[in-house]
């Protein structure tokens, strides 16, 4: 793969809610999601019409029906189009982007806390996922305080 063919596929890339997809995807996927729930609803709705008694009744079924059709165009989206990412397990990760995620979990949400505060489940859960170590050695880096008071 060139240079030019890698640029190319990265632009076709977008994170939406935190996630990776590509943007030909996502526009044939949001096709198939409006014709499929669209029909549903159209094809309720014409039968529904004339077996249930009140008009407002055979909406409600068919609007059902259309989010039975969101729900199989779910399906056949996943079924079509596999997943962008690509997750890598392996413990040589660089040390020094460990510590920049624990820093900015400690400046998004305080104080990590102590792990003797944490409950024996999370703390087996945590040494399963092998990052109890991670989180036990964890030293906040000092704030800089240069133009402080002593």
């Amino acid at each position: 793969m060139n240079a030019d063919s890698a640029t190319r596929a990265r632009w076709r890339l977008v994170e939406i809610w935190g996630d990776t997809a590509d943007l030909g995807h996502l526009a044939w996927s949001i096709v198939i999601g409006v014709a499929v729930s669209l029909a549903g609803y159209l094809v309720a709705s014409r039968v529904l019409a004339s077996t249930v008694s009140t008009p407002e009744l055979a909406r409600a079924y068919a609007m059902l029906a259309g989010l039975g059709g969101c729900v199989v165009s779910g399906l056949i989206c996943a079924k079509l189009f596999t997943p962008k990412r690509e997750v890598v397990e392996s413990t040589g990760a660089d040390p020094r982007w460990r510590e920049e995620v624990l820093a900015e979990l400690a400046g998004e949400h305080g104080d990590l806390g102590s792990m003797d505060d944490l409950p024996p489940s999370v703390v087996r859960e945590m040494k399963e996922l092998e990052i109890y170590d991670l989180f036990a050695s964890y030293k906040p880096r000092a704030k800089n305080t240069e133009g402080a008071a002593p």
